[in-house]
Formats: structure tokens, C-alpha cells, sequence
């Protein structure tokens, strides 16, 4: 029993084993890697948690799921008010069609948790411009009578979506061509190095601000535009990797027995040059995010009426006195980057090479 237990002591823990217990360890960022990952999964079905839309609709023995149609890429869920016998123009409203049917009729509907959408303005019946925060609206309305927490929300999974993937671009057009150079260096390097001076000298602010005085500015249209210059500081890194990688003995064996360039690259050279670039993955996220509500912010980000945390801000400080216009968008910000920040710290303890080096 003894000797088993000796036996199960001096068991070999792989690596990365290792450096996911020492992250699971680090609370801080062990938690809110949990929170952040589950608010964003949760936000995906944010159509049947946070709408104007019921979930389910009984009318007439008929059953109709426009909240749910929602979640369907390309989904109609344009319900006319006529269809379930009300009086409007437009869009049943579902709110005071529930208020009706509930004066003992064999019609019901079921609302979702928050019954408000990110889009309804003051042409909706009972929205009104900078209501303060109340039973109804959690965080009060805006300049246009739309609903503070609802926006909230969505612009969350749209800035967190948004950071993203406009960091993987980055990171696989850095890692790409940083690789490329460190690997075949001489002339290829030094050509590249000095097209990206040049490239990297473009004035990014001034090219937002033309493209967008011509095009409509999209979610996508947005990440082209960055993604033009921000991966650029990635491809140091793996440059500096690649040729310190390349200069190792491993590196040397593997060219003598004949391999081929990708073989080393992908096989040997890439997976042992990745930890800087993994360890700086959170706050290239936190970037992002910084970078999408100062466009919005200045007026140059996703076109109203889509939910943004920049837009919000602006709003709130054109009228200081709606202090939830203020408080709203900036502590929802200010968690959502502290959580991503305290994931990168726990990320970059669990990759120090000092706690986890193999010749310890």
C-alpha cells in the first residue's frame, strides 16, 4: 500500500496539465474566466431571456414562437398586431396583448424574464426619453426611449464578439508572416520588415474616419479596417521567437535527418513559440473592446441603432444629469475588462517559465 502511494507520488504530470491546475489555482482569474465565458455563452440566447417578444403565443388553438424564431439565422418572426386580433399598426405588441388576455380569455402568451428590447424606441406605446431607473426599466431609457439594460446586454455579446475575432485575424496573419520571417530570414525578412515600417505608418484614425464618411461602417467592415495595422506588433514576437527557436540544437537535428520546412514549423518551432503570444491573448481582447466603444464613442463605430457601450457613454455624458446613462455603460465595461485582465494575469503565472521549467 505503501509503495503505491510512493508510486502515485512521482507520476509524471504533463506540462500543460500543470499549467491549467496552476491557473485553476489563481481564484482570481480562475473565476472570472468562469464568469466571463458564461455570460457570453448565456448572451447568444439573449432573444428569449431579454425581448419585447413572447416566447409562446396561444391564440385560437394556434401556437406561434416568435422570440424563439429569434435564435434562427433568417427566421421571420415579424408577427403583424391584426394576427392575434390587435388594433395596432405594425408588429403585435406583445406586452399589452398579455395585459388583455389575461381578463379571462382561452388565449395566453408567455414573456420572456425581461420583457424589453434593445431596439423599441418612444414610437412604442409606453416608452418614453430618459426615464429615471424603475420597476419596469431596470436601468431607466435613453435620449430615444430605449431600454438601458436591454442595450447593455447585447452590447456586451456584440464587444465581446467583436474583440474576438478581430484578435484570431491578428493573430493568424502575425503568426503567419512573424513566423515566416524568423524562419527563412535574409533578404524575405528584410523586405518584409521594411514593407510593414511602411504599412504601420498609416494614420489609422484618419482612414476610419474617410471610410466611414464613404461607407456605411459595419461589424465586419470595422475588423477589415483594423485588422489592416493591428496585426503588426504580433509578428515581432514571433519573429524573435522563430529565430531564437531556429538556433537550437532540436532545430539543427531535425534539418540533418532530412525534414521538411512545414514539418519543423508546425511540428517543432511553432508549439514551442506560442507561450508569449497565449499569455498576451486576453489583453489583445481587452483592446478590442477599447477600440470598438472609442469608435463609438467618437461617432465612427456600428451604425445606430446596434447596442454599443461607446454610444451609451456618449449619450449619458451629452446629459450628465441621467446618471444611469453614465453609470450604466462604464461599470459594465469596467467588469467586463477587469474580469478579462484578471485572466490574462492568471494565464501569464500559469506560463511563467520560472515556476514551470523543466529542468526543475
Amino acid at each position: 500500500m505503501t509503495n503505491t502511494k510512493q508510486r502515485n507520488k512521482h507520476v509524471s504530470i504533463s506540462i500543460n496539465r500543470r499549467r491549467w491546475l496552476k491557473f485553476k489555482g489563481l481564484k482570481r482569474g480562475y473565476y472570472s474566466f468562469i464568469t466571463i465565458v458564461a455570460v457570453y455563452g448565456i448572451s447568444f440566447l439573449l432573444p428569449v431571456l431579454i425581448n419585447s417578444k413572447a416566447l409562446v403565443v396561444q391564440y385560437k388553438g394556434e401556437y406561434y414562437f416568435p422570440a424563439i424564431l429569434d435564435l434562427i439565422p433568417g427566421a421571420s418572426s415579424y408577427y403583424p398586431g391584426t394576427k392575434f386580433g390587435q388594433n395596432v399598426p405594425g408588429e403585435a405588441n406583445y406586452r399589452n396583448l398579455k395585459k388583455e388576455w389575461e381578463s379571462g380569455t382561452d388565449n395566453w402568451l408567455v414573456m420572456p424574464f425581461y420583457p424589453y428590447n434593445p431596439y423599441e424606441d418612444i414610437t412604442t406605446e409606453g416608452n418614453k426619453m430618459y426615464e429615471a431607473p424603475s420597476r419596469n426599466h431596470w436601468l431607466g431609457t435613453d435620449n430615444t426611449g430605449r431600454d438601458v439594460f436591454a442595450r447593455l446586454f447585447y452590447a456586451f455579446n456584440i464587444s465581446i464578439s467583436f474583440a474576438l475575432i478581430l484578435t484570431l485575424i491578428n493573430y493568424l496573419l502575425g503568426i503567419t508572416i512573424g513566423g515566416a520571417m524568423g524562419y527563412f530570414g535574409g533578404k524575405f525578412d528584410l523586405l518584409t520588415q521594411r514593407v510593414i515600417e511602411i504599412w504601420s505608418s498609416l494614420p489609422m484614425l484618419f482612414v476610419i474616419i474617410i471610410m466611414s464618411s464613404i461607407l456605411r461602417p459595419s461589424f465586419f467592415l470595422l475588423i477589415f479596417i483594423y485588422t489592416m495595422v493591428n496585426w503588426i506588433f504580433l509578428t515581432y514576437y514571433m519573429r524573435a521567437e522563430f529565430y531564437r527557436e531556429k538556433a537550437k540544437d532540436y532545430v539543427s537535428a531535425a534539418i540533418s535527418m532530412g525534414q521538411r520546412s512545414h514539418i519543423i514549423i508546425f511540428r517543432h518551432i511553432l508549439p514551442n513559440s506560442l507561450v508569449p503570444v497565449i499569455t498576451y491573448f486576453p489583453f489583445s481582447v481587452v483592446g478590442g473592446i477599447a477600440m470598438l466603444v472609442g469608435l463609438d464613442y467618437l461617432g465612427f463605430g456600428l451604425p445606430p441603432p446596434t447596442p454599443s457601450w461607446g454610444q451609451m457613454l456618449a449619450v449619458g455624458l451629452e446629459n450628465i444629469t441621467k446618471w444611469w446613462m453614465v453609470f450604466s455603460p462604464i461599470s459594465a465595461q469596467f467588469l467586463t475588462l477587469m474580469g478579462i485582465v484578471f485572466i490574462g494575469e492568471g494565464i501569464r503565472e500559469a506560463f511563467d517559465p520560472k515556476v514551470y521549467s523543466r529542468l526543475r
